[in-house]
């Protein structure tokens, strides 16, 4: 390690000193034009203008890179993931891009790369894994953890500093385009699994940037962008909890704000948000960036600006640090913001230690500090493979199997049917931030950018003695049915009809699922309906696949077909685990965590409902009771729950109590169970969910085999925000449940919280830990 008195280094690049001393004496030599440029980002385009983020080209500067360079810069913008660049090109683009910005400013300060990692690495040729939802379904943290350390792996190998990874948005509105992106509906749920996320990619060496912050996915009738009105109760309760969750337990470093307003006021005008609750209220000391031209935003979008000079200003004293994809807003408009006194300097200066300090952090500013060499870096590996391969098995979710038509067994299955959109189409598998999904759709020449077996390929090496017959039937989308009696007429001359229907993601319209891809109701997209109808006429045993970004509704066709399996967009290895599970070969055990509507009009709004949300008969003929409940998946393998027992009769309201769970495999296959515990509060000082997920544990069981899963439940788990609006626990009976879903789970025990109600602050304990014990 160099020392503290090293002659002629400069004290900002002597890593002997504390990060600290290391940002003040940087600070402290930059002039307002220098610091405000550490603030503002650069998108190189290498051809004309695509429309991954909106808006896209009404923003993009014109101006030459010398000039936009001149001070320094805070951020690059997509170097890898803009264009098909493969990992050699990419980083020697990176190389020069960085050497241009250091020679451009005078203290020769990198740049922040960032990139986007919601399926992976976005860039050519990198593995596309599944996608956030399909995560959700694995109910399996540890996984998760392991798959976000294979990204940032990825990423940290080719230069890059910075993920815009995870989506912590909790659904609300299965409509919405982006639900694929998401982790679920469960704010418990989605906060396990994205703190895990948070912890994998940033020990990895990537910032972690949570988003949106906040409540993006609430928005009106599921509109993308759309406004948000929800009270202080619902977004305390449900939206802001994972956010929290992934930065006390994952230490994400960065957050970025989301598009919408709250009640009128967009989150990235929003001090309350961005700075009162986020940094005071919280103690977060990373990075808040602005989601992609969300200054701009503040003018064009919301009108709470004057104009594009102005939003800047806006977004400065609310708390928004660096501004992305460029610098539109920044830049000479906050110069001359601060210079006008229109702002305070002293906000710039915050906001510019905090990236200066994730600069020290990353070593840009280390005096040895160099550029990786790429040239044999390998994006798809085995070691990608295997995971893209295990996430994507325990992510699928066996709906119904009534007559166990399922696992198919080839013996008495000679002839298969193999029908729809999704059975021979590789993009089907993908999510809309999968690269050949992303960006690909614009260079036909370039293919999938690397190998992607279909369904259809895959179950022939599943099943290779049977007679596969194909048949399209009609696409995802479109009006043309001219395929559909074809494809029935298969059907009828089979033995086992394999039906394959729901997505093909895109961006902004260009695909059923996806950002900008918001549906009008929750039917199967295009003439699927008709072409399922049709194939269920046939006569043959129907199981139906449905390989989708979001759920749709299944109630029409729930008790006529044979098997029903949900994927949600199971990414590169999806073929292949798709036909293991069909043929056996993988037990499935995906856990749905959204629900299944019924209806396609009926919107359930999730399961997390008070009671006047739920079926009401003799009040409204409407029902949103799902066709699959949150937390439902089945096995090959019958799983009993047991018994449930609790350590103590009462609780304080700030103690703690444990729930043993137990459970046994009484089939003849192995199994991995994810067991469920609920809770519900029936009498509160405000309307509480019917019930809600507290806690979770995979178990793995051979056949025969009886374990208990202890869950150290905290009462904080019962907290919830009262009449005053702050978070509480009050005394009063709690029921806990446990079983395989929220509908109606089998085991109950009520207990009894006691004491004085206790409010709660920041150090409330977030989640229920829980340990596997042998019966």
């Amino acid at each position: 390690m160099t020392s503290v008195n090293a002659p002629g280094l400069a004290p900002w690049r002597d890593a002997a000193r504390t990060t600290g001393e290391r940002v003040e004496s940087l600070l402290a030599e930059l002039t307002l034009e220098e610091k405000v440029a550490q603030l503002g980002s650069v998108w190189v385009q290498t051809d004309e203008p695509g429309s991954v983020a909106p808006l896209q080209d009404l923003f993009m500067s014109a101006g030459g890179l010398e000039e936009r360079l001149r001070y320094g810069l805070g951020h690059l913008t997509r170097v890898y993931g803009t264009a098909p660049v493969g990992p050699a090109e990419g980083a020697a683009r990176l190389r020069s891009l960085q050497e241009q910005v250091m020679a451009a400013n005078r203290f020769g300060i990198p740049a922040i790369a960032h990139e986007e990692c919601l399926t992976g690495f976005a860039t050519y040729g990198a593995t596309a894994y599944p996608t956030p939802l399909a995560w959700a379904a694995t109910f399996d943290p540890g996984l998760i953890e392991r798959l976000a350390g294979a990204i940032g792996a990825d990423l940290r190998a080719a230069g890059v500093h910075q993920g815009l990874s995870p989506v912590l948005d909790v659904v609300r509105d299965y409509r919405w385009g982006r639900v694929e992106e998401t982790l679920g509906e469960d704010p418990y749920l989605v906060g396990r699994l994205g703190a895990a996320y948070v912890r994998g990619l940033e020990g990895a060496g990537i910032i972690a940037t949570l988003k949106h912050f906040a409540g993006y996915a609430a928005s009106r009738a599921a509109r993308n962008h759309a406004p948000v009105s929800i009270g202080p109760r619902e977004l305390a309760d449900v939206i802001l909890p994972p956010f929290e969750a992934a930065l006390r337990e994952g230490g994400a470093r960065s957050v970025m704000n989301s598009y919408t307003d709250l009640d009128g006021v967009p989150v990235g005008a929003s001090p309350d948000l961005l700075r009162r609750l986020l940094r005071e209220e919280w103690g977060f000391e990373g990075t808040v960036v602005a989601d992609y031209w969300a200054v701009p935003f503040l003018a064009s979008m919301h009108g709470v600006a004057e104009d594009d000079a102005a939003a800047g200003a806006v977004a400065m004293r609310a708390g928004i640090d660096v501004e992305l994809p460029e610098t539109v807003g920044y830049g000479a408009h906050l110069v001359a913001h601060v210079r006008a006194g229109r702002v305070d300097e002293a906000l710039v200066d915050e906001s510019v230690r905090r990236v200066l300090r994730q600069k020290i952090e990353l070593g840009l500013l280390d005096d040895d500090h160099d550029f990786p060499d790429v040239d044999d870096l390998d994006l798809d590996s085995p070691r990608n493979r295997a995971l893209a391969a295990t996430v994507a098995e325990r992510s699928i979710v066996l709906l119904a199997n009534p007559g166990g038509i399922l696992p198919v067994e080839p013996a008495t299955t000679s002839k298969i049917a193999v029908i729809g959109p999704c059975a021979d189409d590789p993009r089907t598998l993908l999510g809309c931030y999968a690269f050949p999904n992303h960006v690909l759709d614009r260079y036909p020449e370039h293919g999938m950018g690397l190998p992607i077996p279909s369904v259809r390929e895959r179950l022939a090496a599943e099943f290779p003695g049977a007679e596969l017959g194909y048949a399209l039937g009609a696409d995802v989308t479109g009006d043309d049915g001219s395929g559909i009696a074809a494809a029935a007429e298969l059907a009828a001359g089979s033995d086992l009809a394999l039906l394959f229907v729901g997505d093909r993601a895109g961006l902004f319209g260009g695909g059923t699922s996806g950002e900008g891809c918001d549906a009008a109701d929750l039917r199967l997209p295009g003439l699927q309906p008709d072409l399922v109808e049709a194939v269920l006429a046939s006569g043959t045993p129907v199981v139906l696949v449905v390989v989708s970004g979001r759920p749709y509704a299944l109630g029409a066709y729930k008790d006529r077909v044979a098997a029903a399996v949900q994927a949600f967009l199971p990414g590169v290895e999806g073929g292949a685990a798709l036909a293991g599970v069909l043929s056996g070969r993988v037990n499935p055990s995906g856990r749905l965590p959204v629900q299944i509507p019924a209806s396609p009009a009926i919107n359930p709004s999730t399961y997390l409902q008070a009671p006047l949300g739920r079926r009401a008969d003799g009040i409204t003929v409407l029902d949103p009771t799902p066709a699959f409940a949150f937390g439902h998946g089945l096995s090959y393998s019958a799983v009993e729950y047991v018994a449930l027992e609790t350590d103590r009769a009462e609780c304080a309201t700030d103690g703690s109590v444990e729930a043993r769970v137990t459970v046994r495999n009484a089939g003849d296959r192995p199994a991995e169970e994810v067991v469920q515990l609920y809770a519900s509060d029936p009498v509160a000082q405000v309307a509480r969910p019917a019930i809600q997920l507290i806690g979770f544990a995979r178990v793995a069981l051979e056949p025969g085999q009886t374990r208990v899963v202890a869950f150290d439940v905290p009462a904080d788990a019962f907290s919830y925000t009262g009449v005053e609006l702050r978070r509480i626990v009050e005394p009063g009976a709690v029921t806990l449940s446990a079983g395989p879903s929220a509908d109606e789970p089998p085991l109950r025990a009520v207990i009894r919280v006691t004491g004085d109600t206790v409010t709660l602050g920041p150090a409330r304990r977030l989640g229920t830990p829980a340990r596997l014990l042998e019966e």
